[in-house]
């Protein structure tokens, strides 16, 4: 029988596709032809249908889904340090936005490919990113091939990337402009929070994100200060004010959701918004636990993500889930909270269906994009091997990641990237870091 071409045949001890059934190939295998895969099933019977023009097999490895980070501030790998141990606000107000005030494109641009080189190197394909300067954001993704969500963050004060308000439209819709089918970056519309926005910018914004047919991304009921202020300013807390303002739909991606009253997570689950959950960064921030496992038993679609490395201070998702599950199992007292399995989908299928890209990626299904990972289990932390799910969220970690392939293209080949001069990436910040250090001292 003649074997049928294809760009790249992968083969691994394990095979995990999450598709409905959470299937796992023993000794299995996976075709991809372009950016798109062709075929799943065992080593043996990929490799005797095709032929790869490139093949990696890897005998203890574990073939999967690429993961999803649906909440992040890549370019603020550059502050990562720089004010830890702090509340929130204080954070924010007095550490933070003095040191982004002294942004330019070309720092966001460095900072954005550094965390890059974390992402892919720990396993993510894809990441859904709010910050300033998004066109820079945008095209250090792109050059690496990367699988992005991004948008511009406005506020009702000047931003030190567009200047006042208004300019930050211009931004945008340059964004959308620039970046409208493109296969890689796809662009969103990102007030930031209640607290920053006014309701009429807030209301304009989601108009365009309607009109767009974009994401609506913003921060929401993160902490209880936010609540309070919220309730003193408008008289109720952010998830009313929202909804009171005709903004909660199925295109809202609200970050964090924290201080959520039961009511609240009814509305949010039949308004369709999508949740992003950033249990380390609301740890170490102090803000709370969200209410997760109620989310999900309510219907709400629940992702996973690290915020950025100033309030993380990582980008590593297979930390992120590990931190979820268990976190969540102390809140309820109740050790079969969060199982490893509705963890491991956050980080996948689960993220794809926020972005409302599910049809497409998070899962190794025939006709979808090839955004996956393998990891090598010929390691004392992940030996003996009972369940793979299990000890994809409990004991692997991002060091384990051998090999990433995004849109069919392999960006990480044996741990080295090959997509990015991690060298020159490292050299750089740490250039950048002695600026910054400067610039950040009160």
């Amino acid at each position: 029988m003649t074997r049928q071409p294809v760009d790249l045949i992968l083969t691994g001890k394990y095979l995990l596709t999450m598709d409905e059934r959470m299937t796992v190939v023993a000794d299995g295998g996976i075709a991809v032809a372009g950016d798109r895969i062709i075929a799943t099933g065992t080593a043996e019977d990929i490799l005797a249908r095709y032929e790869g023009a490139d093949t990696l097999s890897e005998p203890h490895g574990l073939i999967m889904p690429g993961l999803i980070n649906v909440h992040t501030h890549a370019a603020m790998a550059c502050f990562r340090g720089l004010a830890d141990d702090l509340p929130l606000m204080q954070w924010l107000q007095e550490y933070i936005f003095p040191a982004e005030a002294r942004l330019t494109g070309e720092i966001v641009h460095d900072s954005t490919l550094l965390s890059l080189c974390e992402m892919i190197r720990s396993g993510t394909t894809s990441f859904c990113d709010m910050y300033l300067f998004a066109a820079d954001v945008a095209r250090a993704a792109e050059s690496v091939g990367m699988r992005a969500w991004i948008g511009e963050v406005l506020y009702d004060f000047p931003s030190p990337s567009y200047g006042e308000t208004e300019n930050g439209f211009a931004c945008v819709e340059a964004l959308f402009a620039r970046y409208s089918g493109h296969p890689l970056v796809t662009i969103t519309v990102d007030p930031h929070a209640v607290y920053t926005c006014s309701p009429a910018l807030l209301q304009r914004l989601g108009d365009l994100a309607a009109e767009r047919k974009a994401r609506y991304v913003i921060h929401l009921s993160e902490n209880q200060e936010e609540v309070a202020a919220c309730v003193e300013r408008y008289g109720r807390s952010p998830v009313m004010h929202l909804d009171g303002l005709g903004l909660l739909n199925e295109r809202v991606v609200a970050d964090h959701c924290v201080m959520l009253t039961d009511d609240e997570i009814q509305l949010l689950a039949d308004r369709g918004v999508r949740v992003a959950h950033c249990p380390e960064s609301n740890m170490k921030l102090a803000s709370g636990i969200a209410p997760v496992v109620k989310m999900l038993e309510a219907g709400i679609t629940v992702g996973l993500g690290t915020d950025g490395s100033a309030s993380n201070n990582d980008v590593d998702m297979f930390g992120e889930m590990n931190t979820a599950a268990k976190i969540h199992k102390v809140l309820r007292m109740d050790p079969t909270a969060m199982d490893a399995a509705t963890t491991l989908r956050m980080a996948t299928i689960g993220g794809a269906a926020v972005l409302g890209a599910e049809r497409s990626i998070g899962s190794l299904e025939p006709g979808k994009i090839a955004d996956l990972i393998v990891l090598d289990l010929d390691q004392p932390h992940l030996t003996p091997i009972y369940n793979p799910i299990s000890h994809l969220v409990y004991a692997a970690r991002g060091a384990d990641v051998l090999h990433s392939v995004i849109n069919g293209r392999i960006v990480m080949r044996h741990r080295e990237l090959t997509t990015l001069d991690e060298g020159a990436v490292l050299a750089r910040m740490r250039r950048l870091s002695e600026q910054i250090r400067v610039s950040g001292e009160r």
